[in-house]
Formats: structure tokens, sequence, C-alpha cells
């Protein structure tokens, strides 16, 4: 929702949950902090600090990051962009303004996304059209989302879920939690054996999605230190899931999914959470109900070292946010240890936002200012300013809020790359292959937000690229054998269909991972 107006007639702006909101002519970023048009009032305070930030931001910004780029898209979607996930086609699909309707970006022919070109794919299920939902890529290629804080611009914490095919390119109803009557914007992940599980919000329930039969089975929560509102979760390379707790902050806690139990993962040292400015939230029948929000976090990144990088959002008191970085223990069933990071300049900080894994091990992230930060595991440096969803594309690049492309110095190590070991010389079009190496979903989860809107790329991509014409073609991946991350040498495959459309002819092949590709390998198309 956009809105031209005077200075003079401020209390006349339309809020749209984290969306663009013009005040004469002046972009500045929505509050995270939970509210939509029935809110506004309480937001509209931190809402003009927020505009009063960036006007100065902008102004005095210097020691920005100079060999960042953002570049806007030659094409913009038809029908806007929100959140968005990177399809195992090599296409981004983005939900559109109006909340039911979704577009897909196809790189062109040489595989550039800043020249991609978009066309309006399938719409929700009538009744469906949420905002703030849980949600992931599935091992089959689909997408799954979940819930959503709103439903129609209103708040209420739905359980109605979706399922996308890419081969139809239409949505479907799944049926939600057989127990659970709300779902909103929970927290979830898919594990390395491809469950897709969730937190219930309102509860320390967990429940899991068998993505074959597509039913929900309920897992057991023992030692969960606090409700699941507010947190994100993170894939661990043992399997594993950490969070830093919103409620019971400063304590963070791990899950392990073999046993089935959380267990403690220590003070993140530094309180990341900022309390909520609201008391009762209503919802449910006749609004029957209270939500009491337990504040917010940023999100947190798995880096390439196999630390994770934490980021806050404003504790009570205070002008400045931290950051956090936690180092696992040896062991599954060991603790770990928290490290203070950098703070981010004062009046900025990263609650309810998003944040991305760059291939040079970097981490993106977006202030609520709309400044993009590099964390680069001592200092967290400002670049541009870019508003809206973060995840790399398999260019390397991280397309953000659908509408522009960042781009950054440096390059990833050698030893970040997946690797082939065995693979089909010869395709032909219109077939499936198996290829198996190393490393094939990356080494992290690669993106963030807060709490929901997760839009992991830790899985496989092949693209294959004409010799004699240079043109790009991405194969489809699905059903790999992992959704792990820093699998290292362990050997790990995916099956991926030749598109018709691939030109024939000798041609490289590479599949990449989080936007790191591997080495080539030579095939012939027929």
């Amino acid at each position: 929702m956009t809105c031209l107006i005077s200075l003079s007639r401020l209390s006349e702006i339309c809020y749209d949950h984290r969306r663009y909101v013009l005040v004469t002519f002046q972009t500045i970023r929505p509050n995270p902090r939970k509210g939509r048009i029935p809110l506004f009032e309480k937001l509209f305070e931190r809402l003009f600090k927020q505009f009063l930030l960036v006007a100065l931001m902008t102004l005095v910004v210097s020691g920005v990051l100079s060999a960042q780029t953002l570049k806007s898209l030659t094409h913009q979607s038809p029908g806007g962009a929100g959140i968005g996930f990177l399809l195992t086609d090599g296409t981004v699909l983005f939900q559109g303004n109006s909340l039911s309707a979704w577009y897909l970006l196809t790189p062109d022919i040489d595989g550039s996304y800043l020249h991609g070109t978009w066309k309006q794919v399938g719409s929700l299920p009538a009744g469906y059209n949420p905002d703030a939902f849980a949600s992931a890529v599935l091992a089959d290629g689909r997408v799954v989302i979940a819930g959503g804080e709103y439903l129609g611009g209103t708040f209420t914490l739905t359980n109605k879920c979706a399922i996308y095919d890419p081969k139809t390119a239409t949505w479907a109803n799944l049926a939600p939690p057989s127990s659970w009557l709300y779902i909103g914007d929970s927290p979830s992940a898919v594990l390395p054996n491809g469950t897709y599980v969730i937190g219930n919000k309102l509860t320390t329930q967990i429940a899991a999605l068998n993505p074959k039969t597509l039913t929900w089975t309920m897992l057991s929560s023992a030692g969960k230190s606090d409700f699941d509102a507010e947190e994100g979760w993170t894939l661990m390379p043992d399997g594993s899931i950490l969070t830093a707790d919103v409620k019971n902050a400063p304590n963070s806690e791990r899950y392990l999914t073999s046993l089935h139990k959380w267990i403690t993962a220590g003070s993140t040292i530094v309180d990341l959470h900022s309390p909520s400015p609201f008391g009762c939230i209503n919802y449910g029948p006749n609004g029957s109900l209270c939500y009491y929000p337990p504040g917010e976090i940023g999100p947190q990144i798995l880096r390439p070292d196999g630390t994770v990088f934490v980021t806050g959002s404003t504790p009570q008191n205070s002008r400045t946010a931290h950051t956090a970085i936690y180092t696992p223990g040896a062991t599954a069933n060991q603790e770990g240890t928290w490290a203070v990071g950098p703070d981010f300049p004062v009046g900025d900080e990263a609650g309810d936002s998003f944040a991305a894994l760059l291939p040079n091990g970097n981490v993106l992230v977006e202030g609520i200012s709309g400044a993009l930060y590099e964390f680069n595991g001592a200092t967290l440096d400002k670049g541009p300013f870019g508003f809206g969803s973060l995840f790399v594309l398999p260019t390397g690049e991280v397309i953000v809020g659908g509408s522009q492309l960042y781009t950054t110095t440096g390059t990833y190590e050698a030893a970040w790359a997946p690797t082939i070991k065995n693979f089909p010389a010869s395709v032909t079009r219109g077939s499936t292959y198996k290829i198996s190496g190393t490393q094939f979903n990356g080494l992290s989860q690669a993106a963030a937000f807060g709490d929901e809107y997760e839009t992991a790329t830790n899985y496989p991509l092949v693209r294959i690229t004409n010799i004699t014409t240079g043109h790009v073609f991405y194969a489809k991946t699905h059903d790999h054998s992992t959704m792990a991350v820093a699998t290292g040498n362990k050997l790990v495959f995916t099956n991926f269909d030749v598109s018709t459309a691939t030109e024939t002819g000798a041609s490289t092949l590479v599949v990449v991972a989080n936007g790191i590709p591997s080495s080539p390998v030579n095939i012939t198309v027929n």
C-alpha cells in the first residue's frame, strides 16, 4: 500500500506491513514490529523516527562500502514482489502485492537475472492471501507455505497452508497439523532427511510434514525454554537447530533432531531482542483471544567457518542494537560458546529483517533503515540502501526485494564449492539424470529472517552452458539425497531434468549451491 501525502498530513499515512511508505516522495522503511492498519496508531511515532533516521543516514553516510553495487532489474514484476523463493530450475518465485497472486522471474538466455523477464503464475487457493508465513523449498522442488500472521490484512494467525508445484505452476491447499487452530508467523526449517518442521508460535509444539505423503506428525519438544514465537531456526552441520530465544532472552537453545529434545546453548551475553510495545493483540473468534508478543530479534546465519552470526533488535532502554557469534561445541550435547559481535550504528537494527550469506563468506544484513551491512567476521560495514527480502541467486548476486541485484567484492574459497564426482557425459533433452559429488547443499541455509519468511537456498542447482553460443540453461533438480548443510566429503546426489529448450551440442555443466559453482565438466546435449 503506497500513499503520497504532505508532512502536514502525516496522520493520514497508509501503512502496509514490511512494504514502502512514501512521505513527500521519500521512501521509508516500514516498522518491523508487528502491525498493519489496525495497529498503526501505536506504530506511528516510531515510523516517523525511522523516516528521520533514513534521511539522516542518507546525508551523512561516510565509510560506506564503495565497491558494493545495487542495480535495479531491467524489468520489474508487473504485480509487485514481496517474499521470494529460488526454485530448483533457476527461476525465482515471488508473492505479489495482492498477496494471492505470484510471479516468476526467469533469467535471460545469457543467464542474466538483471535482464530477466516476468510472468504471472498460479494464485493461492481462494480465501488464503497471507502475509508473514512460515515457508520452505522442499527437496522435491515444491514450495510450502504455512500459516500467516495476517490474512487479507487482518491479524489472524491463520492455520491455512498451501503447496506450489513448479511442474504445473499451481498452488493447492495443504491441510495444517490436525490439532493446530493457529500457526501465524512461526519458525520452520527443512531437516537433513527432507522433513519440514514448524514450531507453533503460541506453544512449544513442533509438527513435522512428510513431503511424500503431505501428512503431519507431532514431534517431542521436551526441554524447550520458552514458546516458539518470534524466534528464528538455523540448521547446523550436525543436523540440530539453533535458536536465540526472544521471550527468554538472552537464553539460546538447540534442538537435537535425533533425540527430539531441546538443550541449552547458553547465554548470548548481550540482549538481542527488543521488547514489544504492545500488550494484548486480539485474534480468534470475535477477537476473543489475546496474543502477547515477546518482542523481536534479527536474522541469524551459519557462516562457512561453522559459527553462527546472530543479529539483534534494539533492547529496552537502549539506542544500540547488538550482535553475537555462536561457536558450537565439539559434540552434539555440548553447549557451545558465545562471543559479542559488532554493534549496529546507533538507531539502526535488524529486528524482523533479512540476511543472506554471500559467496565470499560475509553475511549481508538489512537494517530497518534500509542500510545493507556486511559482516566479515570482525566488523559490520555499511553498504548501499535497499529494501525487501534477501537471498543469493546461482550467479552469486543477491536479489533484494525482488527488484534489485546486490553484488560485492571478493570470492569464495575453493574448499567451499561443490565438487562433481559422477555425471552423465551425454544427456538427451526431456530426460532425467543423476549426478553425485560433495557439498551439493552448500555450507549454510544462506538466508534468514527474524522468524518467519524462511527462504533457505541449501540445495543444488544444475546449470548447462552451450560452448558455441554461450547460452545458459538450468536443469530442474529434485529429490536430493540430503538437505543437510556443510556435508564435507560425504557423497551426495541429486536428479536433474534436461529441459527441451536446452540447446544441443558440446556444453559445460556445473552444480551451484548458494551462489557458488563447482568446477565445470564437459557434456554433450542431444
